[in-house]
């Protein structure tokens, strides 16, 4: 098990050399990550629950913050299997065999002076299931030995979420998914932006370019608050600076939450089509439309148009339309295999 853990960590570290050096890559985005994901061996077993995502793909792209609350908490490794009991609202944490004791105080100082040391974050990846760290789902058992209906999440997931409520945070397992996948890295380095575009030295003109570069991102993800965010810059002697910055982060962070959904990445790639009806001529426009209109039908990937779209920008475009972040929202070779979701 020693090998396997001193393995995991060489290869952790060797990624995070390459990133150093990778000068074209953002290596300014720091996220937080179970330990038990990185290969540590703090599992209840000794263990580890390596990702080979995190690992392999997302490591070169993110510095990652490793943190296991249980051991923080003074836990032993190995130690016996704990999990949430009582009230699905207000979970307590006990140990599996059933003697009673609750533990909720002391995991809870193991993390709780960690979490404003955890402002420099630009997401989190948590370990699912856990009752210390899983988002959602987490099974909480009733005095008779079964599982409550309601699930909840992990007392550290919960307050993590309750410190930075506009952290991009998800659990590993379901970065599998596609869909989630793509949101979650997205997102990642929309908040990113934000910090550094915005919130690092904050001005009216650094929020307007930052939310025109994103108009056609958040039109893909609601046309309502899209329209919302949109009279908010636009309306901006009605409220101090720090008040607009605030609600526009808050806003623009939530309409990024819930995926875009393919009839609305078509209507704005249709509206980005606009941008060539004076430079490509019609045959070649009607054969975007008709191969945006199989993406809508689920018959291509979103990559089909986008590229045809790129292309054609890319000679033609205006400044304004190539700098839109929908046409690249994080870095191409982001994916461990190239993922056309969105």
């Amino acid at each position: 098990m020693k090998k396997h853990r001193i393995i995991a960590t060489d290869r952790l570290e060797r990624n995070m050399g390459e990133l150093e050096k990778d000068k074209k890559d953002n290596t300014s985005i720091q996220v937080g990550l179970s330990a038990c994901l990185a290969g540590h061996e703090v599992r209840y077993n000794g263990g580890h629950t390596q990702s080979r995502l995190c690992l392999d793909v997302l490591s070169k792209h993110f510095i990652f913050k490793t943190f296991c609350p249980e051991v923080a908490a003074g836990f032993g490794t190995p130690r016996p299997t704990m999990r949430l009991s009582g009230d699905p609202s207000a979970p307590k944490l006990v140990f599996s065999d059933g003697d009673g004791v609750d533990l909720t105080a002391q995991l809870v100082s193991g993390f709780e002076h960690k979490l404003p040391e955890m402002s420099h974050l630009d997401g989190y990846i948590l370990m699912k299931n856990s009752p210390s760290c899983g988002l959602e789902r987490v099974k909480v058992y009733q005095p008779n030995g079964h599982p409550h209906q309601i699930r909840s999440a992990g007392l550290f997931a919960q307050a993590l979420k309750e410190q930075y409520p506009l952290m991009p945070i998800e659990e590993e397992g379901r970065l599998n998914d596609d869909t989630l996948y793509d949101n979650f890295v997205m997102r990642v380095y929309a908040y990113n932006n934000f910090r550094c575009e915005v919130l690092h030295q904050p001005s009216l003109r650094k929020l307007i370019e930052f939310h025109t570069s994103y108009k056609y991102l958040l039109m893909a993800h609601n046309q309502r608050q899209y329209e919302h965010l949109g009279r908010l810059v636009a309306q901006h002697k009605k409220a101090p600076l720090d008040e607009l910055i605030s609600s526009y982060f808050k806003d623009f962070m939530q309409t990024l939450a819930k995926p875009a959904n393919r009839r609305d990445h078509t209507n704005t790639l249709l509206h980005i089509l606009g941008y060539l009806k004076k430079s490509v001529p019609s045959s070649a426009r009607q054969h975007i439309v008709d191969v945006i209109y199989k993406y809508k039908d689920g018959m291509t990937p979103l990559v089909t148009p986008l590229t045809l779209l790129t292309h054609y920008l890319g000679q033609y475009g205006s400044s304004y339309i190539n700098a839109q972040r929908y046409l690249k929202p994080y870095p191409e070779n982001i994916h461990p295999i190239r993922k056309y979701c969105r």
